[in-house]
């Protein structure tokens, strides 16, 4: 029950980091928002788990090289990589192609560790993609009829693939505590990032929050980035990525109730009905998981 727990808060906090990241259209550009986020974490962790991860140094400097690619590709990659597709797509493709992840990661544990997977997880799968996709069309079902793909569809093709990949990549064996495989990956994500921040302000393109603003990239960093990250690890430590994976599909759900509170948009049947799916799809993927996994 602890995982489902860690889930639960980590899809709550990403599903507000879709609300905050539309606050925060036009108030900061998206790379000094991307360094400053994880910049923010790092500071966080020193601050309340410095002493652990000293305390780690040599078992992160064993695991330089996979924390690395963990860190740029699914926190620095699929972060950076959303937001600018966001600018070439529709939210209905970004919704749909999103509601994949789940299943990429199913494929990906399947091919490369071996977990056994039932039909009626399949199943599961599908049902939850289902109601992703129709949370993301509104409910209306003439969209798919016009849906094509562009250089924004493409981009969150690989921040798809990108935190798929991370997610995988986060049950490889190591000698890592939670903490210090967390540190490791932002500060790689941080890095990574960085010279797309310096470009962005080399070019004249950043765009300086406001003192207001800074409220909003304070609740991005702790809740998104911060707390959610590690619910996210030690859920994938407790259950695999595979059963972890499936929580994502409540991200654009709980998106929506958060839009209806904090931005006063109307909720619609279409979006409780897509809560049923996504739900009704988990628990017939918790229920019926082979008895080996």
């Amino acid at each position: 029950m602890q995982a489902y727990y860690l889930l639960i808060i980590t899809t709550l906090c990403w599903g507000l980091n879709a609300v905050f990241a539309r606050m925060a259209v036009g108030e900061i550009s998206p790379m000094l928002l991307v360094s400053v986020r994880w910049l923010g974490t790092l500071i966080l962790l020193a601050l309340f788990a410095g002493r652990a991860i000293i305390a780690d140094l040599a078992a992160i400097r064993r695991n330089l090289g996979y924390t690395y690619l963990l860190g740029t590709a699914g926190l620095g990659g699929f972060g950076t990589l959303i937001y600018y597709s966001a600018y070439t797509t529709t939210a209905v493709n970004i919704g749909i192609i999103q509601g994949a992840m789940p299943a990429i990661v199913l494929i990906g544990s399947y091919f490369f560790f071996r977990t056994p997977v039932s039909l009626l997880q399949i199943g599961g799968v599908a049902v939850t993609i289902l109601g992703v996709v129709f949370v993301s069309i509104h409910g209306e079902f003439e969209r798919l009829m016009t849906l094509s793909f562009n250089t924004g569809d493409l981009l969150m093709l690989i921040a798809v693939l990108l935190y798929g990949s991370y997610t995988l990549g986060l049950r490889r064996k190591n000698d890592l505590s939670s903490i210090a495989l967390f540190a490791s990956v932002v500060a790689s994500a941080f890095i990574s990032t960085l010279p797309l921040t310096i470009y962005e302000f080399a070019s004249g393109r950043t765009v300086w929050p406001e003192l207001q603003d800074c409220v909003l990239v304070g609740l991005i960093v702790l809740f998104p980035s911060f707390i959610s990250q590690i619910c996210f690890i030690a859920s994938v430590k407790l259950i695999g990525p595979v059963r972890s994976g499936m929580f994502i599909n409540l991200v654009p759900v709980f998106a929506s109730f958060f839009a209806v509170v904090l931005l006063e948009e109307d909720f619609e049947l279409f979006q409780g009905l897509s809560l049923l799916l996504v739900l009704s799809g988990i628990y017939i993927f918790e229920k019926y998981k082979p008895i080996t996994t």
